[in-house]
C-alpha cells in the first residue's frame, strides 16, 4: 500500500491505514491515568461495545491480562446479551465511536436505572448519548473515518486498554514510536501477487489464529472490505471438523500460528482439503508466509496491519470501491431516542 499510487490515495481506507502508525506513535497516554484509579480487584470489570469496537480491544486486552497475570477479573461480551448478566455491581467499560450505538446506550440505560455509577465510555465524538450516561468519558484523536470499515480508532480503542491495565498494574507498554513504524512496514510490504490472486479467486477467505481478536476483526473486516465470505477459526479449530465442508477453492490465513500445530493444519488442510494456506508471522512457517517486524506488547496491531494490506489488494483487485458497502453501515444500529 502506498499513498504516492493513485490506486490506493483514492480511497479514504488506505489514507486511514496509513494514519494509524502516527496513531500510535504519538498516542497520548496521560489522560487515561484516571481511568485506571477505578479499577478494583474487588469487582468484575466489563468490556463491552459492538462489533469492531470490542472484538479486537477488548479480546487483546483479556488476552494479554491472561497472558501476564492479574488479579481483575475481566470479561467481554455484546451489549444485548450483557442485558441477562448481573452488572450492577460492576466497573463497565463501553467502547462506540459515534457514541450512539443502540446496544451500548440501552445496557448504559439499564445499568444506570440500576444505579450502576461505574460506567465509563470511550468514544470518537464529544456530547452523545454515551457520554450523558457515563461516569467518565474517553475521547479518541484519531480523527474522522469516511470508510465504513473502521481501522484507526479500532486500534486507538485497544490503546486505551494498554494504557488502564499496563497503568493499573504499574507497568509499561513500551516503545510507541517502534510500534508506529513497524505497523508502517506491515501496511506498506509488497504481498507477492500470486497470494493475492489466490484470495481474490476463494470461495470462502477463513481466518485463524489467538482469540486475541486480530483474527476474527481481520474476518470482519473481510466482508466490509473485500465483500466475499469470511469465517474466524479459533485456535485449532481450523482442524477440528470444520475441514469437511472446506473447498479446494478456499483460502485460510493463519495469524502467527503454533508452531507445534503446523504440520497438523498442513494434514488437514492442504493435503486433506488441497486448499491453500497463508501465514503472517515474524518467522518462516512451513506455508506461504508475509513475514512482519516483532514487537512484543503491540505485536497484534503488527498483525492486523498485514491483514488490512492484504485485504486492501484484494478489493482493489476485486473492482471494489474500498470505502463503500452494499449493506452495511457506519453506524451498525443506531440509537434515535
Amino acid at each position: 500500500m502506498n499513498l504516492k499510487d493513485n490506486k490506493y490515495n483514492r480511497f479514504s481506507l488506505c489514507r486511514e491505514m496509513l494514519e494509524t502508525p502516527e496513531v500510535v506513535a504519538k498516542f497520548n497516554e496521560e489522560p487515561i491515568s484516571d481511568f485506571a484509579k477505578a479499577l478494583s480487584r474487588e469487582k468484575n470489570i466489563f468490556l463491552t461495545g459492538e462489533g469492531s469496537s470490542r472484538i479486537l480491544p477488548a479480546k487483546r486486552a483479556i488476552y494479554n491480562l491472561l497472558k501476564q497475570g492479574t488479579d481483575l477479573a475481566v470479561s467481554t461480551d455484546g451489549g444485548t446479551q450483557a442485558l441477562e448478566y448481573n452488572l450492577k455491581d460492576s466497573i463497565v467499560f463501553g467502547a462506540s465511536n459515534s457514541g450512539k450505538t443502540k446496544e451500548l446506550i440501552r445496557l448504559f440505560t439499564t445499568l444506570e436505572n440500576q444505579g450502576n455509577n461505574n460506567l465509563f465510555g470511550i468514544t470518537a465524538n464529544k456530547n452523545t448519548p454515551l457520554e450523558d450516561l457515563s461516569a467518565k468519558t474517553h475521547v479518541l484523536t484519531c480523527g474522522k473515518e469516511n470508510a465504513v470499515a473502521a481501522t484507526k480508532s479500532v486500534v486507538e480503542q485497544s490503546l486505551f486498554y494498554d494504557v488502564l491495565f499496563t497503568g493499573y498494574a504499574g507497568e509499561s507498554m513500551g516503545n510507541l514510536s517502534e510500534a508506529g513504524n513497524a505497523i508502517k512496514t506491515a501496511l506498506e510490504i509488497n504481498i507477492d501477487s500470486k497470494i493475492i490472486e489466490k484470495i481474490v479467486n476463494a470461495g470462502t477467505i477463513y481466518f485463524s489464529g489467538r482469540n486475541d481478536g486480530v483474527a476474527e476483526e481481520l474476518t470482519l473486516k473481510t466482508n466490509e472490505i473485500t465483500h466475499k465470505k469470511s469465517d474466524f477459526l479459533e485456535g485449532t479449530y481450523g482442524v477440528h471438523g470444520i475441514e469437511e465442508v472446506m473447498n479446494k477453492d478456499d483460502v485460510v490465513i493463519i495469524i502467527n500460528p503454533f508452531e507445534d500445530e503446523e504440520e497438523k493444519f498442513k494434514e488437514c488442510l492442504i493435503d486433506g482439503v488441497g486448499l491453500n494456506i497463508i501465514a503472517i508471522s515474524t518467522r518462516k512457517t512451513i506455508f506461504s508466509t508475509i513475514k512482519i517486524p516483532n514487537v512484543d506488547y503491540f505485536q497484534n496491531y503488527v498483525e492486523l496491519a498485514a491483514g488490512w494490506n492484504i485485504l486492501v489488494e484484494t478489493g482493489i483487485s476485486l473492482g471494489i470501491d474500498l470505502d463503500k458497502a452494499e449493506r452495511a453501515r457506519k453506524v451498525g444500529n443506531e440509537f434515535l431516542g
